[in-house]
């Protein structure tokens, strides 16, 4: 079946403002995203203002609070390892994300590393997970990327950045890239330029990196 002649559902995952959720709410229905259709936002953030444009756009959301399982596992992290308010918490995310029944997971601005009582169910389900990461494969893995971007040019080490889209994995930010973009860096350039520029590609990749990852999903169907 082409990617055209059906509908594809997105669960969408956010933590913050929810700029590139609104990127993909604006490009589904359209040819950059063609008869595709977002099912449902997850924050774990309460105030995220992606909720607000989640509202906007008349999608169903849901806030996923970390707070409660803190409470009711309170075992502290030891040696980076998930503790069980994680693993348990990631375990219920799983099922929320799969009661809708979902063809792709995106993580746009999620911030918040996925466990294994996540990854696992949804791979199960055939359902695949990807990321959004502001830095290129292999560069500047995890949190603060673009700042510690920013640095290592101020330091001459690199003279670009970039940005990438790929499948999840327990790995943070290892998973096989579907989409990579170099942005190069500009002499003199503030840090808050820099995050303006990085963004505003990030707009268009996790578009362009969702579709991909569609057809991907669809050609492997046919085999």
């Amino acid at each position: 079946m082409s990617p055209s002649a059906r509908s594809t559902h997105l669960t969408v995952l956010i933590s913050g403002s929810g700029t590139n959720l609104q990127a993909l709410i604006d490009a589904c229905g359209t040819p950059a995203l063609p008869s595709t259709h977002i099912i449902r936002v997850i924050s774990n953030r309460k105030n995220a203002y992606g909720l607000e444009r989640a509202a906007k756009a008349n999608l169903p959301s849901t806030y996923h609070n970390l707070l409660k399982y803190k409470k009711d596992f309170p075992d502290p992290v030891e040696n980076g390892t998930f503790n069980e308010a994680r693993s348990e918490y990631d375990k219920e995310l799983a099922k929320i994300v799969l009661q809708d029944r979902p063809d792709v997971v995106v993580c746009a601005g999620w911030m918040h590393i996925l466990a294994p009582t996540f990854l696992e169910p949804l791979a199960k389900a055939g359902v695949p997970v990807i990321n959004l990461h502001p830095a290129l494969p292999g560069q500047f893995n995890g949190a603060h990327a673009i700042e510690r971007a920013h640095e290592a040019f101020e330091s001459g080490k690199i003279d670009h950045t970039g940005i990438m889209v790929h499948y999840v994995i327990s790995e943070v930010d290892m998973g096989q890239p579907i989409l990579t973009r170099k942005i190069y860096m500009v002499k003199g350039e503030a840090l808050e330029d820099l995050e303006q520029r990085v963004h505003e590609n990030e707009w268009e990749v996790i578009v362009q990196g969702t579709k991909m990852a569609i057809d991907a999903l669809y050609e492997g169907a046919k085999r």
